[in-house]
């Protein structure tokens, strides 16, 4: 059996790195042949490497597709890609929504894929919650998608783009990912090692009572993707999916806060709570974007972990 090529864009971020490893980690007859990219992380890249050392890394940037030509001369068309590469952080993109747009629209990979002969890649990518308006609970797949800021926008048009222009693909609207830091520690604040730290200090700190989210343990994403992936790959079927990825659990940013507490034995005093409209983050966030996840569930046959043991196995306490 001809072994399968797997392709991680944004491989050095967290999701990526968590999904290389446990791609590497595949004791089968054909494990993968992994290829990753990287842009400004270029210092994670010897800890990976050392991790994963049949792994191959390609600097690619993502707004020209500079560096893509030199994974299809190296490496050849993967079989699968998995497009974990963004801009994020949403008072980032808010800032510059053009940059928000050229680099979370994947239109250079998907150009590139589509110089191969064989139009036969599945392309995996990661969405978000804020796709969704705010202004209810556990929205579904097929509900209206009205973003409140550029990079849930940006999203919006990069599932838009992939859907119109790309025949094989799996979008994962995402929420909130949380879990253990990677081989090679991102810089970027973990929010759950985040809330961990600050009410260590047993110091009052403010938490917003009123916005929700469905945090997703980062080896349930891990699991959805290998599992999308071992479906193409045996079934080989058109594939045109796509799924909300939550938890499930619908917490506010108090009830997470009060999850770690409990766990760690914090005084949950020192969690004030605070509307989020009581503070200017330079950006419209949507109130509560909590996902129903039963479209996931019954297409994969796949149940996440609940908040309260993902934050267990977090820090470690199991």
């Amino acid at each position: 059996m001809e072994t399968k090529r797997v392709l991680v864009v944004g491989g050095t971020g967290y999701l990526g790195q968590h999904v290389l490893l446990s791609l590497s980690r595949i004791k089968d007859s054909a494990p993968y042949d992994l290829a990753f990219t990287y842009h400004s992380n270029s210092n994670l890249l010897e800890p990976l490497l050392d991790a994963i050392p049949h792994s191959h890394a390609f600097h690619v940037d993502l707004t020209t597709g500079d560096g893509f030509q030199s994974i299809a001369s190296k490496f050849g068309q993967p079989h699968v890609v998995v497009n974990c590469a963004a801009l994020s952080v949403p008072r980032v993109c808010e800032k510059d929504p053009d940059a928000a747009m050229s680099i979370n629209v994947p239109c250079s990979l998907v150009n590139w894929l589509s110089s191969f002969e064989e139009r036969d890649t599945l392309l995996i990518h990661l969405s978000t919650d804020q796709v969704y308006e705010g202004v209810k609970s556990f929205y579904k797949e097929e509900d209206e998608t009205v973003p409140v800021n550029v990079y849930g926008k940006s999203k919006v048009a990069a599932e838009q783009f992939i859907s119109k222009t790309w025949p094989n693909y799996a979008i994962l609207r995402s929420s909130i990912i949380f879990g253990p830091q990677t081989i090679s520690p991102v810089q970027k604040s973990l929010p759950i090692q985040w809330i961990d730290g600050v009410l260590s200090k047993k110091e009052q700190v403010e938490f917003f009572h009123d916005e929700f989210r469905c945090p997703v343990y980062v080896k349930d994403v891990v699991t959805i993707i290998l599992s999308l992936i071992n479906k193409w790959i045996i079934e080989g079927k058109q594939m045109k999916l796509l799924l909300n990825v939550g938890g499930p659990d619908r917490v506010s940013r108090v009830q997470m806060a009060e999850t770690v507490a409990h766990v760690r034995g914090y005084n949950t005093s020192l969690i004030k709570q605070v509307s989020a409209s009581s503070v200017h983050r330079g950006v419209s966030s949507p109130a509560d974007i909590s996902m129903d996840i039963s479209k996931l569930i019954q297409t994969l046959n796949i149940s996440p972990t609940s908040f309260r043991d993902g934050v267990m196995l977090t820090l470690d306490l199991t």
